[in-house]
């Protein structure tokens, strides 16, 4: 049985325009010490901070493909090459699978409203927390600056990511160990890295002034980094939109309003994507395809282990299955392609599945999905969407009811969603760097 429902969040009629994004939205009030954004970005790019070196932060979150990769699911650790064009490599270096979620984009996240992160929310600020924050481990150390900077403490753990396969290196035998912190695991085995470099040593003494020698410096401090030059260099907050809240009532065309309308009106957009970034951090279903190897989850009645049961695998509560993190919307033209898994390659597609949820999902065109092939992955990407028992199953939990807009209602949201982009988010090569303190290669 399908089963649709509202959301059960304000009415559209109760929902308002949100306020301009001021400074003080964000930690620091935007402006952390430079040499400590310069620091991050740095190891933003630095492919020492991954167990095989051969793999950067900037690889899955790149400002040429909009902070994202510009592929449905990420191609992690041992491949070769940027975006689309990534070599799954073979042999010894094969890649060992795709990653299993889509990478997100990293625009604004250093505001304070940011406090959940990753698809499922599995790493949130909580003052109870393990030293403030809830995440997959009890390892995590104190001095974390906001969840952001929390959040980079776990992809260099992933084998998939960044650490490589048991019996690669040290840290990716640590990351297999569950050894995140302390003296041998993940996080120190970076640190030692670091501090046998000089030029970072450098670098870092001048961004934190804890840090008199090299033994000073921890994964902590790198993590407080990258968070740092994401905050800074990927802040994005004077689209067109921005302007239009700030009195420009010329920053947008007749039709960007008249979808604005729509979005904080009777199509109730606004119900989820909410606030000044267009989201309200919650988790909901809305039959989102499920494409890829997955997260190794299974439901009932599957031992495969290729579902992704979504917020379900952090809370433990059957209600939150298949449930995901309500995505941010700036710049939102720029991170295709959408969805927790990238099933849909155009922001025209993800906006008409919201209309149909369940007949989207049932009706799913898996020719849109673009990703660099190889025949042993290809036969795991669409494992769940030729299985009519797990679709039923993802669409049973579908929280959002079908509606009808008309296509020029569709062309006007999507002209309200472009205005949510800022132009200076077109062109961020600034943000690479030509060289990093390891000497490794920045470009495969």
């Amino acid at each position: 049985m399908i089963i649709t429902m509202n959301i059960g969040l304000a009415t559209p009629q109760a929902i308002k325009k949100p306020r301009p994004v001021q400074d003080s939205d964000f930690h620091d009030d935007g402006a952390p010490k430079p040499e400590k954004v310069e620091l991050g970005r740095l190891l933003f790019f630095d492919k020492i901070l991954s167990g095989n070196e051969n793999i950067s932060c900037a690889t899955c979150h790149h400002p040429l493909t909009g902070t994202a990769d510009g592929l449905p699911l990420s191609v992690g650790e041992g491949a070769k090459g940027l975006g689309i064009t990534r070599d799954l490599g073979s042999g010894a270096d094969a890649v060992h699978e795709r990653v299993p979620r889509n990478a997100p984009q990293v625009f604004n996240l250093g505001a304070k409203h940011f406090t959940v992160m990753f698809h499922d929310g599995r790493v949130s600020v909580n003052p109870a927390g393990t030293n403030g924050f809830d995440s997959p481990t009890s390892q995590l150390p104190m001095g974390l600056d906001n969840a952001l900077a929390a959040q980079a403490m776990f992809p260099v753990t992933s084998a998939t990511e960044m650490a490589g396969q048991l019996g690669e290196n040290a840290q990716a035998n640590a990351a297999a160990s569950d050894a995140l912190g302390g003296q041998g695991g993940v996080w120190d085995i970076i640190a030692l890295k670091l501090q046998a470099i000089p030029e970072y040593v450098t670098l870092f003494q001048a961004a934190f002034p804890d840090i008199n020698t090299a033994s000073d410096i921890t994964y902590v401090h790198a993590a407080n980094a990258i968070a740092a030059f994401e905050a800074v260099k990927w802040r994005f907050t004077d689209s067109p939109f921005d302007r239009y809240l700030n009195n420009d009532h010329h920053a947008i065309s007749k039709a960007a309003k008249n979808g604005l309308t729509l979005f904080y009106g009777s199509a109730g957009c606004a119900s989820c994507h909410s606030g000044a970034f267009q989201t309200d951090l919650g988790f909901h279903s809305i039959a989102m395809p499920q494409i890829g190897p997955g997260k190794g989850q299974n439901l009932p009645g599957y031992t495969d282990g290729r579902d992704d049961l979504g917020r379900e695998a952090v809370s433990l509560s059957a209600e939150d299955r298949f449930r995901f993190r309500t995505p941010s919307l700036r710049n939102v033209a720029l991170s295709a392609p959408y969805g927790h898994s990238g099933a849909y390659e155009t922001l025209e597609g993800v906006v008409r599945h919201h209309l149909d949820p369940v007949g989207s999902l049932m009706n799913y065109d898996q020719s849109q999905v673009r990703m660099p092939s190889r025949p042993d992955l290809d036969s795991l990407d669409f494992v769940v969407m030729n299985d009519p028992n797990r679709v039923a199953a993802i669409a049973s939990s579908n929280q959002l009811a079908p509606q009808s807009l008309t296509d020029e209602q569709v062309h006007n949201i999507l002209e309200f969603l472009h205005s949510l982009t800022d132009t200076a988010a077109l062109d961020m090569r600034s943000d690479v760097p030509m060289k990093v303190p390891s000497g490794l290669p920045i470009f495969d």
